[in-house]
């Protein structure tokens, strides 16, 4: 059966338990080898309780340096997706993602490369730290930040990364068991004399809260959000109490659900789905991570930010339903 556009198939030819709660799925690309720039994700969709949902996960491999295509999935307390991926998955299945995408990259520059990572956070972080340790001469500096040591993601790959690089690498670790919760003097402490370096932040929400307002300037700051939060309650659908047909509406369709709404003046797609009582699939809400994509079928929108999708997916149709706003007339967007 095809996946339709943008999704594909992969085997994932093995699975490496990096910690008791954290699994790298290795992953053999059914259409050929992807090409993709160290600090990307891919979108996955995978059946749980019998409807699809979306999740974007972090290359953990590097092009330059990894022959094959590796994904790093932390299991979250509550998390549907990451369960089922750690449950139900095991060497030889397939699973169905988009092609590499999003805007967490590297730069050409020779300042140093500054990153902070917590938690899983370490996953695109590490794939940034390998590639720019194998193309460039720039010193890296890592800011890694976990509960304990048993938890921390990649900690030998990471020393031993370190060894091959000597005096280019450097792993500072702050355990929060050890140290309590990492704080601003710590990040600046960090930082020291490499104000002007390039910052990659990835982490919970209040760990790069953190890092953001501590760090000093002139430096670039680049950040990766995924988390998605408590999903806000569905709103009442409007009432079925006879009104003249809308001049331009909004149509929904999800599954086998499909609702037509009224356009509000400055609502996003997204904001429409769930005044119709739909609950499409989200996380970010801030345009980076590509979980709500869905595709125009009918009118146009305007994305107020785009981090996640190609120019190539947005000429076909494709569109962040959290940052699409339509435009004049009505609009139908379907949820692949």
């Amino acid at each position: 059966m095809a996946i339709p556009a943008p999704f594909q198939r992969a085997t994932v030819v093995k699975i490496v338990q990096e910690t008791e709660d954290a699994r790298t799925f290795v992953l053999d690309p059914h259409n050929g080898p992807f090409t993709y720039e160290a600090g990307q994700f891919c979108v996955f969709r995978v059946p749980v309780d019998g409807r699809p949902l979306l999740r974007s996960y972090s290359m953990s491999s590097a092009p330059e340096t990894d022959a094959e295509l590796m994904t790093t999935v932390k299991r979250v307390p509550g998390g549907k997706v990451s369960n089922w991926l750690h449950d139900h998955v095991v060497e030889g299945d397939e699973l169905e993602l988009t092609l590499p995408r999003g805007k967490f990259c590297l730069r050409p520059a020779a300042t140093p490369l500054l990153g902070f990572s917590g938690g899983s956070g370490i996953t695109p972080v590490l794939s940034l730290a390998k590639s720019a340790l194998a193309t460039t001469d720039r010193r890296v500096r890592l800011l890694c930040a976990d509960r304990d040591r048993p938890s921390a993601i990649f900690l030998t790959s990471l020393e031993d990364l370190a060894r091959r690089y000597p005096g280019r690498l450097t792993v500072v670790r702050h355990l929060d068991a050890d140290r309590g919760f990492l704080d601003r003097d710590a990040v600046r402490e960090f930082v020291g004399a490499d104000e002007d370096g390039d910052a990659y932040v990835c982490g919970p929400e209040p760990f790069m809260e953190l890092v953001e307002s501590a760090l000093p300037g002139p430096g670039r700051v680049f950040s990766e959000r995924f988390g998605g939060g408590t999903p806000p309650a569905p709103t009442v659908a409007e009432p079925a109490v006879p009104e003249p047909a809308p001049k331009d509406t909004v149509t929904i369709v999800l599954g086998t659900q499909r609702a037509t709404m009224a356009k509000h003046p400055g609502e996003t797609l997204l904001q429409t789905a769930r005044r119709a009582g739909l609950t499409p699939p989200f996380s970010c809400e801030a345009g980076n991570c590509a979980t709500c994509m869905a595709k125009l079928t009918q009118g146009s929108a305007t994305m107020r930010a785009n981090d996640a999708l190609t120019e190539d997916e947005v000429e076909e149709g494709y569109v962040l339903t959290c940052q699409g706003v339509p435009d004049e007339g009505s609009v139908t967007v379907h949820y692949e």
